[in-house]
């Protein structure tokens, strides 16, 4: 399975946010939404960064509570780790594991695309055990 094929399950919905906007409208939308992280976009809709509440947590843990009425942009995360539609689920369980995040947006055509997050590669690694055990079930029982 691939990137293409998760997004036609769960859909191309991407939360985003400006780095203008503050880490405490941020917050609000994560809480809202029951996501774990925002895309930051620009004007034109570009990826500008990712904010999630590791990031937000982090600098709260530092004692920088100042921040909730910062932007966003301070706390973003600038170098953001991507994936396309033709990418397989292996290669986003091998980015994910490496480089220790659990959101990775999509592109398509330069432009943002969806969010697949670690919690959708697990759904869909549990729906294709369930998958493969229900067929050697079947195989064993019509022998």
């Amino acid at each position: 399975m691939n990137v293409a094929s998760i997004l036609k399950q769960k859909g191309r919905d991407c939360a985003t946010i400006t780095g203008n906007q503050t880490v405490q409208e941020a917050v609000r939308m994560l809480a809202e939404k029951n996501i774990g992280a925002l895309v930051v976009v620009d004007e034109a809709g570009d990826i500008a960064g990712i904010v999630s509440e590791r990031d937000i947590v982090a600098n709260l843990a530092n004692g920088h509570a100042e921040l909730l009425a910062g932007p966003v942009s301070r706390i973003m995360t600038r170098d953001v780790f991507t994936c396309s539609p033709s990418d397989s689920t292996e290669q986003l369980m091998s980015q994910m594991t490496r480089s220790r995040i659990r959101h990775l947006p999509v592109k398509e055509d330069g432009k943002l695309a969806g969010i697949i997050s670690i919690g959708d590669v697990v759904k869909w690694r549990i729906a294709e055990i369930e998958s493969r055990n229900a067929a050697l079930q079947e195989y064993i029982a019509t022998g």
